[in-house]
């Protein structure tokens, strides 16, 4: 065999534009109230709870904890994210994902070269294809 045909990832970057960060600022702002909401209300049905049965307080606050943790860390996630969208430069290159293509590889090809390619795009035109 002389050849094979490969799934190989391929890195989705996208250059910063004032386009892009008000639209990552929006989504970070937009996780960052549903978080709050939820973590709201679950306050409110843990105050039921303890309302209802207060002999139960340290199983009720305990279970709470668990279902406030995950969304308090996508909460600060948010945030974050936002701060660092607030002061990035324009045209910083961001990592939005990744894809596969599929390579055919012969005997005496480079492997680095062809693992390592990225796509560039700018306000969500392709700008450059790079390896």
């Amino acid at each position: 065999m002389n050849k094979i045909t490969m799934t190989v990832p391929v890195t989705v970057k996208a250059k910063l534009t004032e386009k892009l960060r008000a639209r990552l600022i929006d989504e970070a702002v937009k996780v960052a109230e549903q978080m709050e909401l939820e973590l709201k209300q679950i306050n409110i049905d843990m105050q039921r709870e303890l309302e209802k049965s207060p002999e139960h307080e340290r199983q009720i606050r305990n279970f709470f904890s668990g279902e406030m943790a995950p969304r308090q860390g996508r909460l600060d996630e948010a945030h974050h994210r936002k701060e660092t969208f607030e002061k990035l430069a324009l045209g910083a290159e961001i990592v939005q994902g990744t894809t596969e293509r599929q390579v055919e590889l012969k005997v005496g090809d480079n492997l680095r070269e062809a693992m390592n390619v990225e796509i560039l795009v700018e306000d969500d035109k392709i700008i450059a294809i790079r390896s």
